[in-house]
Formats: structure tokens, C-alpha cells, sequence
């Protein structure tokens, strides 16, 4: 019966030793595949954390371009609009178109010299020349002559006034957009409602 308990014994001990293992090696493989999840879950976040950053940094540099277009585009206009003035002096018929034309140079002259200085304050740079939109309107009116003038550059001048007001409404409304430039944008369109109806008065006046 020793002889025969011996060896039973000796298999029992080496079936517990390979249980043992597995469970270890069981217990190590859980351990690691729990260590290798909180590695990807950290990693979402951080790839989450990254993408969140770069949608806040380019929120912030559409707002800030936003009052760098505004102020671009108004002044741009705004230099448009004194030079047609002037140009009236000299190719009108009319004398209400010719007093049109000198309101122009004098309102537009003022608001382009408060822009330089919002623009100086901002380290926004304005542009020497009149961009080709611009530019157009006048290399096309400085051909015209007379009534042909007349007609032509008020209708113009009704045309650009709405886009104009509807242009400074927007600037005026937006909450993201810098206090200085919001409160030039509210001060001046007064300005332009008046030259809106005033351009729309003569214009009708061409007509008859």
C-alpha cells in the first residue's frame, strides 16, 4: 500500500503545480490586457483633449480675421467711395450729382481716418491700393461723361450704400467682434442711411 500511495502523492503535487501556473499565467494575461485598455482609454482622451484644443484655436483666429476683414473691407470702400466723389467734380452735368459727390469725399474721409486708427491700434495693415473690385468702378466711371455719368454712377451709388449697411448691421450685432470696431460700425451707419436716401433721391430725380 506505501508503494502504491507514493506515487499518487507525487501526481497529485505535480497536477496542483500546472494548475497553479495556469492560473498565474491566467491572473498575468488578465492584469496586462486591463494595463493595455487604460493605455488606449488614455489615449482617446488625449487624441479627444487634442482635437478639442486645435476646434477651440481656429474659433479664435476666425474671430480675430473676422474684425481684420471688416475693417480691410470698409476702408477699402471707404477710399472707393472719396474718390468717385471726386471724380464727380469733374465728369457730372448735374449739380445735385456734384454735391453728392462732395458729401462723399467729406463723410468718407472722416470715417477712413478713424479706421486708420482702429486698424493702427489692431496691427491691422491697409492696403496702399484699392483692390480690383474696387478699382473697377472707377477705371469704368472715369470713361463717362455727362448724363451718361449721372445715371450710371448714382445707380451705383444706391447699390453700394445697401450693401454697405448691410455689411456695417453685421458688424454691429456680432457679439465676438471687438468693442472699437462694433462701435465705429453703430456710429457710422446713421451716416450711411442718409447717403442711401440721399443717392436714392437724386437717382429718381435722373429718371424723370
Amino acid at each position: 500500500m506505501k508503494k502504491l500511495l507514493i506515487p499518487c502523492v507525487a501526481l497529485s503535487a505535480l497536477l496542483f503545480a500546472c494548475n497553479s501556473s495556469e492560473s498565474s499565467n491566467t491572473t498575468t494575461d488578465s492584469t496586462n490586457g486591463m494595463a493595455n485598455t487604460t493605455t488606449d482609454t488614455a489615449t482617446m482622451v488625449n487624441t479627444d483633449r487634442d482635437s478639442n484644443d486645435g476646434m477651440a484655436g481656429m474659433n479664435n483666429s476666425d474671430s480675430a480675421n473676422g474684425g481684420k476683414d471688416f475693417i480691410t473691407d470698409a476702408a477699402g470702400g471707404g477710399m472707393m467711395e472719396v474718390q468717385l466723389g471726386q471724380l464727380a467734380k469733374t465728369h457730372a452735368a448735374s449739380q445735385a450729382v456734384k454735391d453728392f459727390g462732395a458729401m462723399m469725399v467729406r463723410d468718407h474721409s472722416k470715417a477712413n481716418d478713424e479706421l486708420k486708427a482702429i486698424a493702427a491700434k489692431n496691427n491691422v495693415t491697409l492696403p496702399a491700393t484699392l483692390d480690383n473690385k474696387f478699382q473697377k468702378h472707377i477705371d469704368d466711371l472715369s470713361k463717362k461723361n455727362g448724363a451718361e455719368f449721372d445715371k450710371d454712377y448714382m445707380s451705383m451709388m444706391v447699390d453700394d450704400h445697401q450693401d454697405d449697411i448691410k455689411m456695417f448691421e453685421k458688424c454691429a450685432k456680432n457679439e465676438d467682434e471687438k468693442a472699437e470696431v462694433k462701435t465705429f460700425a453703430a456710429k457710422t451707419l446713421p451716416v450711411l442711411y442718409k447717403h442711401l436716401d440721399q443717392a436714392k433721391k437724386v437717382n429718381d430725380a435722373l429718371k424723370q
